[in-house]
């Protein structure tokens, strides 16, 4: 199937692997009509900057090749705690076009780069509840050379870059649509990639607070690789249950649960973050997405370390797919591509 050149695709940008989807709205509700993925080199992408522009044009110009899509406008997603900074910011009670007048002197307290030197954007979430006067504002500042890193390898890729998001707020319209949003509890939405984890906690459908940190999967390969003096293609294929001569499940459970339990020590760091800055709120679950969750045991297991409920995230609970995709086994790792393709399909926020 090709696509046209006035469809809309979400591409996800990974570390390790590259991710198209394609999602139509219609009376139904969203149908997910294309999903593919293709494995990217390593050292191409890393901690959500472009290190190899040429091998990433590439790698993004066969992925289109496979998936049969000859044009189309692309909307893309970044993340990673060196490029993208989102926090949830308390301002004076005033109107939009105000705030966006005044929005690059509010943002120069939090933001640890030069303000010359970022893209700036904001949304405004409600009036603060506990404080009178005052607004929740979800601040958004993204490095100029990163986003056109990516701008430019997409165009070199023959697509049409038409928005640019965070994949954090990908996998806010995922769940909104899948799971709705309770009235008063507070969800931590968790991905975890190959090289980074995206953590959003949202209260009543909006997000209080946002954090990307440089730890992923790949310390799970790494301690399969070093420990068991494999390749790397062999841990990745241990990783996710996959029987090799001379090595016992054991060993590799015992391995995979001791690089498991850095990453949730990360999680928890970051959810104790959050709770000593909005005053010892709980988090009543997680819903996980992202590689990580393809790995047997795993969710359980953070559920034990963490003591908070953990599911993995049902991308397809309520999004209808296309007969021909085979995307149920993997469908946590789709969330970041659909949740991006959903914001022009549907002129998601």
């Amino acid at each position: 199937m090709l696509i046209g050149k006035k469809s809309t695709i979400g591409l996800d940008i990974g570390s390790r692997y590259l991710k198209v989807a394609q999602v139509d709205a219609g009376k139904d509700g969203y149908e997910l009509s294309l999903f593919s993925m293709l494995p990217v080199e390593r050292d191409v992408i890393g901690d959500g900057l472009v290190l190899n522009k040429t091998k990433l044009v590439d790698s993004l110009k066969a992925l289109m090749s496979q998936a049969g899509i000859k044009k189309a406008e692309a909307v893309i997603g970044l993340s990673g705690h060196s490029a993208v900074i989102t926090k949830v910011i308390k301002v004076p009670l005033i109107t939009e076009e105000e705030l966006g007048l005044n929005i690059k002197y509010e943002a120069e307290q939090y933001i640890p780069f030069d303000i010359k030197d970022v893209n700036i954007d904001f949304e405004i979430l409600g009036q603060d509840s506990e404080e009178d006067g005052m607004m929740d504002v979800m601040l958004v500042a993204v490095k100029k050379s990163v986003m056109s890193d990516y701008v430019d390898v997409v165009q070199q890729a023959g697509l049409t870059p038409v928005v640019v998001d965070v994949d954090s707020f990908a996998i806010g319209n995922v769940y909104e649509v899948n799971y709705g949003f309770p009235d008063k509890k507070n969800i931590a939405l968790v991905n975890i990639g190959a090289s980074k984890t995206n953590i959003s906690i949202l209260r009543k459908g909006l997000p209080v607070f946002m954090r990307d940190t440089a730890i992923g999967s790949n310390y799970h390969t790494e301690a399969l690789e070093r420990t068991l003096n494999i390749s790397k293609d062999a841990a990745e294929r241990v990783k996710l249950g996959e029987a090799a001569e001379g090595i016992s499940v054991d060993s590799v459970r015992e391995i995979i649960n001791g690089a498991s339990d850095e990453i949730y020590a990360e999680i928890y760091r970051s959810f104790e973050y959050f709770r000593s800055s909005v005053g010892d709120e709980d988090i009543n679950g997680i819903v996980l997405s992202g590689g990580a969750a393809l790995i047997s045991g795993f969710a359980h297991l953070m559920s034990e370390r963490l003591g908070i409920p953990v599911e993995v995230a049902d991308v397809l609970k309520k999004i209808h797919k296309s007969e021909r995709l085979a995307v149920n086994e993997i469908a946590p790792i789709t969330a970041v591509a659909v949740g991006l393709a959903m914001r022009r399909s549907g002129d998601r926020q």
